[in-house]
């Protein structure tokens, strides 16, 4: 190496410490400008760089994929409603289809904890006013449970607003919002959800709600539709929506008449114990002019109740729909206020772009395309005041079928409107014009009211006009269906329900405006007023009730002479419905189903009239009134039940076995169809709170009917020669003896019930032996089968056997 390159080496070593300082000074300038510009940067104005804004009740920011909520700090703390329904369904998934809540109202409340978000459940199944001191240990004791948590991601201008990333709330499977209960889940075997197929597929903000609609994607093995793939995705709708800033008044519920409504335990009553309050639902429906409603004017409402017909209904139903809506104007009207419901068709998209049925600014009639046969009335209320603020009725393109099937079975022996597979469109418009004012009513929280048909007589029913002007009940909301007492002889007679007294009546009482301070006492007043009146009865709905006043689908005073005229009607129509139902090319499943709602009627005449033993007939009755509230039927009123059963179900209704129609339906089963009702009467008959009834009532009243008079009552109908001769009595006369065998061993019945069973099976079985001499082999047979039946149930088979 020469001097000259030994010098450059040695210069270049020697500079290499100094240019090594040199780089990192540079490098550490570099960190620290990154530093401050990450300092500098706006999370907010880079989250909503490029993005999806939109501003309502609170602002929602959508960006690659992600949807944000942007809470105003003065929202923080309000209430929220959150309503959860099914906006895409699918078949089979449940009693519903689209616009059906999926989860009951709740009621949220958004804070901000540190860096967190918070969104929490409120309750108010306990409350008190916020100015007495007991509020704070309502607050303390009802703690509001935390739904969810979410990461700050930034906050908007001037600190106003905090911003959250929502997705996976809508993403995931929340308990609060999802589509399937813990039924269902188990019912169809679900594994879980999917995160990465569920998402969120739009939201839009409005003044007063925000809706958000995502899918939600679960796995399962048992699924209700396309199983093939292993896969159920439910689209949701889930509403966000601001309580009112000024809360309706709300109204007392009183039990006397018929409302919907909300319960709650006030603390802060001036009372010595933990106190209730219930207040019913309704609209908030004020006069414009007060002063010209005071003076008698029918003055307009502020706010109407208006209801949207779904774009997707068929263009001929529409406007029988809309005048189901319509025909409750006139119970308004009574109380001076004008156009306070009324029914428009939905806007097109052109007209308003954002309309949407599930929008919870809008109340919609929704036609749901599914096999059920049904409608159904449900509303969103303020849990506060019971406030209805919006109500969608479900109504399902197969309701048609069902009252097809009502109007033909119920009318056609006096109606030749009814004797056909497919009704002319008005005839059908105006049946679909009944359910859906029956179901507004729901809407306007009435409930049903099984008590009001009784008001009416047979006799009256059978008067030609009478129905025409008042209806078949005095309520629609009644389950009265159509007028079968009805006669061929009876010219001129009504056939249809329709809105009445009652409803007029139940319309004043939770929404007349009444100005008095004394609110109470007008409305007590009110129900006073007619309280002696059956017309203005309501009749509470209840399961396996022991009220034979309240029950579902009977019409008339006499639930006898009632069913008595109905069975004529049936026995006229089954001979002809073969004719009725024929269609060219076509095979007989409309016989085969209008023949089985024959047998369905029947099996309601039974239950209309087997509910009279032992029914106690309850009155809603205040303390001022001075009048029992409980009331036994009669015993001639029993009686004549039993006798009307063992004449027309334990006598085989022959009637029913129909050569013509058997031989074009199926190779077997009207014996099973026979059992069946024969069955249903005496497991009617034999329920156990039925019997246990009437133990208690002989035991306060000795003339009573008691459980022993229904025994031997039943067997001389059951075990008659007739019966023993025949197939189908051989089977009730065993169903009969297992009834009573089961009796023996309930140890919910009083022990006088499983007294009088065992009476009962020895009688029996001391009149088995008594003819078991006989040349019928099937007779000999099944006498012995009864005796010895009978004898082990009595005994067991230990003794009989000896072992």
């Amino acid at each position: 190496m020469n001097r000259v390159s030994l010098l450059l080496l040695i210069l270049l070593c020697s500079c290499v410490p100094a240019l090594t300082p040199l780089h990192a000074q540079d490098k550490n300038t570099d960190t620290t400008e990154e530093k401050e510009e990450e300092k500098d940067k706006d999370p907010y104005k880079s989250l909503t760089e490029k993005a999806d804004i939109q501003q309502g009740l609170f602002g929602v920011i959508t960006k690659e994929g992600k949807t944000h909520f942007e809470i105003p700090m003065s929202l923080l703390e309000e209430e929220i409603l959150v309503v959860s329904r099914i906006s895409g369904h699918v078949k089979g998934l449940n009693f519903g289809g689209a616009g059906m809540k999926s989860r009951p109202q709740q009621v949220v409340r958004w804070q901000k904890h540190g860096e967190k978000l918070l969104l929490r459940s409120v309750s108010y199944n306990s409350v008190a006013s916020e100015e007495l001191p007991v509020y704070q240990s309502v607050k303390n004791n009802n703690f509001e449970p935390i739904v969810a948590s979410f990461d700050i991601k930034a906050y908007g201008a001037d600190s106003a607003s905090v911003v959250a990333d929502v997705t996976p709330f809508f993403t995931n499977d929340e308990p609060m919002i999802g589509a399937l209960d813990d039924e269902e889940r188990k019912r169809f075997a679900i594994k879980g959800l999917d995160k990465d197929r569920s998402l969120v597929m739009n939201v839009k903000a409005f003044p007063s709600n925000v809706e958000v609609r995502h899918v939600l994607t679960y796995k399962g093995d048992e699924l209700p539709d396309n199983r093939v793939t292993g896969t159920l995705s439910v689209e949701m709708n889930q509403s966000f929506i601001l309580l009112p800033a000024d809360p309706m008044e709300p109204r007392k519920y009183d039990p006397r008449v018929g409302y919907f409504s909300i319960e709650q335990t006030n603390y802060g009553l001036d009372a010595q114990r933990a106190e209730k309050q219930r207040f019913i639902t309704r609209w908030r429906l004020e006069p414009v002019d007060k002063e010209a409603w005071e003076a008698g004017e029918l003055v307009d409402v502020k706010k109407p109740i208006v209801y949207y017909i779904d774009p997707a209904t068929p263009k001929e139903w529409a406007p029988f729909i809309k005048q189901g809506v319509d025909d409750w104007q006139q119970a308004f009207e009574a109380i001076g206020l004008k156009n306070a419901i009324m029914a428009k068709d939905a806007p097109t998209k052109e007209e308003n772009p954002d309309w949407s049925p599930e929008d919870v600014r809008y109340s919609v009639i929704r036609y749901v395309t599914t096999e059920i046969q049904n409608a159904q009335g449900p509303h969103v209320h303020d849990p506060r005041t019971g406030e209805i603020l919006e109500s969608d009725i479900i109504w399902y393109h197969n309701v048609m079928n069902l009252l097809r099937n009502w109007y033909l079975i119920q009318t056609a022996a006096v109606n030749p409107d009814a004797r056909s597979p497919k009704f002319d469109q008005e005839v059908m418009g105006e049946l679909i014009r009944f359910v859906a004012a029956h179901e507004v009513g729901h809407t306007l929280g009435l409930p049903h009211n099984m008590g009001s048909s009784p008001a009416y007589s047979v006799e009256e029913l059978r008067t030609p006009g009478f129905v025409q002007e008042h209806g078949v009940s005095p309520s629609i909301m009644d389950y009265a269906r159509f007028n079968y007492v009805a006669q061929p002889e009876d010219e001129g007679v009504g056939l249809h329900p329709k809105i009445g007294p009652y409803d007029y009546y139940a319309i004043r009482y939770g929404y007349l405006p009444i100005q008095d301070e004394n609110e109470e006492q007008v409305l007590n007043e009110m129900i006073k007023e007619k309280a002696d009146d059956p017309i203005y009865r309501y009749g509470r709905q209840t399961r396996n009730g022991y009220d034979a006043s309240a029950q579902t689908e009977d019409i008339g005073d006499d639930a006898v002479l009632a069913s008595t005229l109905g069975i004529a009607n049936l026995k006229r129509i089954v001979p002809q419905i073969k004719d009725w139902m024929a269609e060219d090319g076509k095979y007989f499943e409309n016989l085969e189903e209008v023949y089985d709602n024959v047998v369905g009627q029947l099996r309601r005449y039974t239950g209309h009239v087997a509910n009279n033993v032992g029914s106690v007939y309850e009155w809603q009755r205040s303390s001022d009134e001075d009048k029992v509230v409980y009331e036994v039927a009669p015993r001639a009123k029993q009686e004549a039940a039993v006798r009307f059963i063992n004449e027309q179900i334990f006598q085989t209704p022959m009637w029913l076995v129909d050569e013509d129609i058997l031989q074009r339906i199926s190779a077997t089963g009207v014996a099973e169809k026979i059992e069946g009702l024969q069955t249903y009467a005496i497991r009617t008959l034999f329920d156990e709170e039925r019997l246990n009834r009437l133990v208690e009532e002989q035991a306060r009243n000795t003339q009573a009917y008691g459980v022993m008079d229904l025994m031997d009552d039943t067997r001389s109908g059951v075990f008659t020669a007739e019966n023993t001769s025949g197939s189908y009595g051989r089977n009730l006369q065993a169903n009969y003896v297992d009834a009573l065998t089961e009796l023996l061993k309930n140890e919910e019945v009083a022990a006088d019930v499983r007294a009088a069973a065992r009476a009962n099976l020895m009688a029996i079985r001391s009149e088995a032996l008594s003819r078991s001499k006989t040349s019928d082999p099937l007779v000999m047979g099944h006498n012995s089968e009864l005796s010895q039946q009978i004898q082990i149930a009595l005994t067991g088979i230990e003794v009989m056997t000896g072992k």
